[in-house]
């Protein structure tokens, strides 16, 4: 036995020292290695750790803020948010089968197709799934409890007017911005400012942890319009009525507190509903501050008035008209029925083309254009609404006598309605021009004076007899109230020169007459059911329109009840006509 023991140790291969102290410090060169690496990647290189922890739990949510409600003056809401539902996914981290992938189209309404396909792309890190739902539906979703996929709160606009505001309010698109109106326009004060929040979220999606708020949320401001709600009502049911019984192509009207300049009204024809702006193209437009037109004879009273500043006329100055033409040139200017001799006054009552040419020749032409810029044609309002049009006034150097002539009826020079109507303010405030606001104001602007204030008085009461008989516009009547106000017929210019049977037809008008506070301009274009002339076509919505809004604001009366002479074919004869040949 001792003698294998001893033969078993013989046999052991002693290892030799230096092999042992390799090993020995190749040991502690990895435990030195270690002990670098971590200390390299817990301080020297710590942000790439944390950069990949935070890209598998960590997520920046946005906080959006909240847009500022559109109001009316009397704070009827135009436009306001509500809340909805995103549902987005990380497509890195999704885990889904085939039965959650057809439960989430089936409560989406989307195809599977659809969602397999905006989760086939492993490298993005974000993706819509669907946006804006309602959040009981988003609520579903996300009881699938599918890792990956989220729900962030996002705002909906909606406009309980609907399209009786919408070219006032606008809209806004998917992302919250605004498209048209004052959505566009005072975007940056309704939108307010997005915030953000950090957040550990699960693999299921849960949020397990708030980290810390970034950026906190500012919510957007309010704006509150000039409109009066229910005026904008009815300017709209009876300017739709107009257009469809006149089979017009389209048309515009608006309202004015004749004090402040304050818009109480703005609707245009045809219109769209923002809540579901789609096929808008060609409806969204704001006819009455964006499109330009020839005003016809609504433009008399402003060149009448020049004349009267002039010196050379007073209210019951003779003109003599016969016989109802009057030639410039190759060219001959037309009144529809001829008048004979009669006063200034008349001129604007019987709405007489060559009554008014006669009186504006007599003026020189730097002169006629200085009232005709100072009341602001061709140049912008400047009311803060976005594809505000300027209007055509041409330089007055340019001027040949038929062009004079015909621009003091209204041709050879366009003008938006709202200019029309801003226009109109001088004889509703003694000779000042007040400038216009579709936003609320606190006190009443200053104006610039354009005509004395006996002129301007003079003038009013001429466009008080344009609706007695005799006049032009029978059917602007209002019951127990005095209305001042003057009608246009123009031809529409086309390719070729103007369009003989197409037409554009106005009336700008004032109530109470005695003391106005209330101006209201109206265009029908195109009408194309018999009737064309502003009397006719324009003047009646001017008078159901103004009528109950007098006596919804409460205005008292100037007139008995008994004041409106019904129309007949004799008295209600329109000699507003075709102007130049």
């Amino acid at each position: 036995m001792a003698y294998e023991s001893t033969s078993k140790m013989q046999n052991i291969v002693k290892v030799p020292v230096w092999r042992r102290r390799l090993l020995l410090i190749a040991v502690l060169l990895s435990f030195a290695a270690l002990l670098v690496r971590s200390v390299y990647l817990q301080s020297l290189h710590k942000s790439f750790l944390q950069k990949e922890g935070n890209a598998r739990y960590s997520r920046t949510l946005s906080l959006q803020a909240y847009r500022g409600k559109i109001l009316d003056r009397n704070g009827e809401l135009l436009a306001i948010s509500s809340p909805v539902e995103t549902i987005w996914a990380n497509p890195t981290d999704v885990v889904i089968d085939q039965v959650q992938t057809k439960a989430m189209a089936s409560l989406l309404n989307m195809r599977t197709a659809d969602i397999d396909k905006k989760l086939a792309n492993p490298q993005r890190e974000f993706v819509y799934i669907k946006r804006r739902l309602p959040p009981d539906l988003a609520a579903k979703v996300m009881s699938l409890s599918i890792p990956g996929v989220y729900s962030e709160r996002e705002y909906k606009r909606y406009y309980p007017a609907a399209d009786v505001t919408a070219h006032l309010v606008g809209f806004t698109g998917v992302d919250d911005n605004g498209q048209e109106g004052f959505e566009l326009a005072q975007n940056t004060w309704l939108s307010g400012k997005s915030g953000s929040r950090r957040v550990l979220k699960d693999r299921q999606g849960h949020i397990i942890e708030d980290l810390e708020a970034v950026k906190v949320p500012q919510d957007g401001h309010d704006l509150m319009l000039s409109i009066d709600r229910r005026i904008q009502y009815l300017a709209y049911r009876e300017l739709a009525k107009a257009v469809e019984t006149n089979k017009a192509i389209a048309g515009a009207a608006i309202v004015l507190d004749a004090k402040t300049g304050e818009v109480l009204a703005m609707v245009n024809l045809p219109t769209y509903n923002p809540n579901n702006p789609v096929n808008v193209k060609g409806k969204t437009r704001n006819r009455a501050i964006t499109d330009t037109f020839e005003p016809g004879s609504t433009m008399k009273p402003i060149s009448v008035s020049a004349a009267l500043e002039s010196g050379n006329f007073t209210p019951e100055s003779k003109i003599q008209t016969s016989p109802g033409t009057l030639s410039i040139g190759p060219a001959t200017i037309h009144d529809s029925h001829p008048q004979g001799l009669i006063s200034v006054g008349q001129v604007i009552q019987k709405s007489s083309n060559v009554g008014a040419a006669k009186m504006a020749l007599t003026l020189q032409p730097e002169f006629l254009w200085g009232y005709f810029n100072q009341i602001g044609f061709g140049s912008p309002t400047h009311i803060g609404f976005p594809g505000e049009g300027s209007g055509r006034l041409r330089n007055y150097k340019t001027w040949r006598p038929i062009e004079q002539a015909t621009m003091s009826f209204g041709h050879g020079i366009s003008v938006t309605l709202l200019q029309l109507a801003r226009a109109y303010t001088v004889f509703a405030n003694d000779g000042e021009l007040r400038p216009v606001s579709l936003l609320k104001l606190n006190e009443a602007p200053i104006g610039h004076r354009v005509y004395s204030a006996q002129v301007a008085n003079e003038m009013k009461d001429m466009l008080e007899t344009v609706v007695q008989p005799g006049g032009t516009a029978l059917k602007a009547q209002i019951a127990g109230y005095r209305v001042a106000g003057k009608t246009g017929t123009a031809h529409k210019l086309g390719a070729h020169g103007y369009e003989e049977d197409k037409y554009v037809a106005s009336f700008v008008g004032m109530a109470p007459a005695s003391d106005p506070r209330l101006i209201m301009a109206v265009m029908i274009d195109e009408p194309s059911n018999g009737e064309y002339y502003g009397g006719s076509v324009a003047a009646p919505v001017f008078s159901k329109v103004m009528a109950d809004a007098l006596r919804m604001l409460g205005i008292p009366q100037d007139a008995p009840n008994n004041n409106v002479v019904i129309p007949t074919d004799e008295t209600n004869a329109e000699p507003e006509v075709k102007e130049t040949t």
